[in-house]
């Protein structure tokens, strides 16, 4: 196949590269990213929050007499603090929407419904919220929805399970959820989840390498030619990140090596599994080019320096994955140190 460019009026190789099938197993696994954030909401979006709790709607009233659901921070039209919080009603019209087929975890509702804009009673601004009704043929632009409260409230916008058809304004059921921290304050913090899944799909010198984590085994790659030529990589690459040169041949390395630099960590974070203070440091195993972060262990933290020689620690045997934590750790192996020279540059 062949593109001719409008401008020149000659052809041009085919945009489309060829990729070669890989010779050895892919790997694929899904991969979930998972965290608390904690938000401080403020003195304006904190009321509204705690309104939530009770089962209320409110919002903010501008300079110009409008009223903002939920409440802004600050004024539209001033842009000063918004002071003048204002309780609106849980009655109100949709003033636009759209269906959702398919309901996804984490949305208001596990079955086909529509997201839609509502205007609140004493509200100037459109709200965005989930309506549940059976089918598309169920709502429309003008109708009168309320909304549905959770019984469990923390201060958030899902306090508000969902709106329903009709103006029913019965009370929220009893709150059984604890208040969320400031409360009392009036000054509301909140976690609020955050999960990414993907399907992550190893390219084939990564497959390779993990397959051999599995096995016990530390797997790397040589160049073939360019700057890099002869240079093992490891973790290994299927081309030189220099100039693109392939590599020709897969090298399992020794479990021993040399530590380049490093860094004592003392500083405690959420989450940390090691106690401070403790070493991450690069690695050069023996046979590679190219340094990998790892942990030194079963020494002093002060202990560790340029030039010490290590080994691998790895985790029984009946723990093995498709994973660099494998290795638990690097411990000193009690060999003198290695020269300078012979690391210098690696670093």
């Amino acid at each position: 196949m062949s593109v001719t460019s409008p401008a020149a009026g000659n052809p041009i190789a085919s945009p489309v590269a060829t990729v070669p099938e890989p010779k050895s197993p892919i790997l694929t696994a899904p991969l979930i990213n998972s965290f608390d954030y904690t938000r401080s909401l403020g003195p304006v979006l904190s009321q509204f929050a705690l309104a939530l709790r009770d089962g209320r709607i409110v919002g903010s009233k501008g300079s110009d007499g409008k009223v903002s659901v939920p409440p802004v921070e600050f004024d539209p039209v001033t842009g000063q603090q918004s002071t003048e919080i204002v309780e609106v009603s849980t009655v109100g019209t949709v003033t636009s929407w759209t269906w959702h087929d398919d309901s996804v975890p984490g949305q208001p509702l596990d079955k086909p419904f529509a997201w839609a804009l509502i205007e609140l009673d004493g509200a100037d601004t459109a709200l965005l919220h989930a309506v549940s009704v059976d089918s598309p043929s169920d709502i429309s632009t003008g109708q009168r929805v309320h909304a549905v409260f959770s019984a469990a409230r923390i201060g958030r916008i899902d306090d508000i399970a969902y709106f329903a058809p009709g103006e029913s304004t019965d009370a929220a059921p009893e709150n059984t959820a604890e208040a969320p921290k400031g409360a009392d304050t009036g000054l509301v913090v909140i976690p609020t989840p955050i999960t990414t899944e993907i399907t992550h799909s190893a390219n084939e010198e990564e497959s390779v390498y993990l397959e051999g984590l599995k096995a016990g085994k530390l797997i790397g790659t040589r160049i073939g030619s360019g700057v890099d030529e002869g240079r093992v990589y490891f973790p290994p690459r299927g081309v030189s990140p220099a100039d693109g040169s392939p590599a020709v041949e897969r090298v399992e390395l020794a479990h021993t090596g040399i530590v380049t630099t490093f860094c004592i960590v003392n500083v405690p974070f959420q989450g940390q599994r090691i106690k401070p203070p403790y070493v991450a440091a690069y690695v050069l195993l023996d046979g590679a080019d190219i340094p990998f972060l790892h942990l030194i262990l079963d020494c002093e933290a002060a202990d560790v320096r340029m030039g010490m020689r290590v080994k691998a620690v790895w985790l029984p045997e009946d723990k093995w994955e498709h994973s660099i934590g494998n290795i638990s750790h690097f411990a000193p192996t009690g060999e003198p140190d290695a020269e300078y020279e012979t690391y210098k540059d690696h670093l």
